[in-house]
């Protein structure tokens, strides 16, 4: 039995969708309990059983800070040595992102993997398409940018999630693999060429104003400012065919997918 964690999420929702596709019947968690799904909540431990899970697709459990997402995922790890779990297929961060503000918990959460009693595999996910468009600013029928010239590894999170069903069908075929998933890199101008827009460069003392600005949680904007100033100055264009053997195609046109993300005029 495969269960998916984190499916009131984007990324947890579409592995859950892939899954399916593919003709698994998973299990869904949230911790909620939303739709029907099975409430699992990480900030409460006594709702963490995976009893008669043989795969675990353990989405990672951001939007906090590091300690809070540690404890997260050090739940979900114990409770899946203790109910005999016999997979882990953990939802991580590039390679090429040590460096952002959101790496670490990543790291230690790997590293506890790897120092546990369980198989596993990391699926070391590139920066999504979608959030790249989502951090550009519209301004009437131009764009502003504060990415400069820098490339990122982009990917849409559809082949994210179908990279991670096709592992966790046949999680020996992948037992102790980090895998990089990023796609082609692509820049700001690229999204605007692709819409016949002009593109107005931002510098990043802007771009923290603009954030101030928005209604963020407390640990957001440094998390996003190490996005930009990441892409900015080449920290996140490396590749890896990684994606594409786990796909067995194509990666879609992340260019595309970042122009659709755009937020409204």
């Amino acid at each position: 039995m495969i269960l998916v964690t984190g499916t009131t999420g984007q990324l947890g929702s579409a592995i859950l969708d892939a899954l399916t596709t593919r003709g698994a019947a998973p299990l869904a968690s949230n911790r909620s309990g939303q739709g029907g799904a099975q409430r699992i909540d990480f900030d409460d431990p006594d709702t963490v059983s995976f009893v008669g899970v043989d795969t675990l697709v353990l989405v990672s459990a951001g939007e906090a800070e590091d300690d809070v997402v540690i404890a997260r995922h050090e739940t979900a790890i114990a409770a899946a040595e203790r109910d005999g779990v016999q997979h882990v297929v953990y939802t991580s961060l590039t390679s090429a992102g040590d460096h952002l503000a959101f790496a670490l918990a990543h790291r230690w959460t790997e590293r506890r993997l790897q120092h546990s009693s369980l198989s596993w595999t990391v699926l070391r996910n590139g920066l999504y398409a979608e959030l790249f468009g989502s951090l550009l600013a519209r301004s009437g029928d131009s764009l502003g940018s504060a990415f400069g010239d820098g490339a990122l590894a982009a990917v849409a999170r559809a082949d994210l999630a179908e990279a991670a069903a096709a592992v966790a069908m046949a999680p020996s075929d992948h037992v102790g693999h980090n895998y990089d998933l990023v796609g082609e890199p692509i820049t700001a101008a690229q999204v605007a060429d692709h819409l016949a827009v002009p593109l107005r460069t931002l510098s990043l003392a802007e771009q923290r104003m603009a954030l101030a600005e928005a209604p963020l949680k407390p640990f957001q904007p440094a998390m996003l400012m190490s996005i930009f100033t990441g892409v900015r100055h080449g920290f996140l264009d490396g590749t890896s065919d990684d994606l594409r053997a786990l796909l067995g195609r194509e990666p879609a046109d992340t260019v595309a997918v970042a122009a659709a993300a755009l937020p409204p005029r």
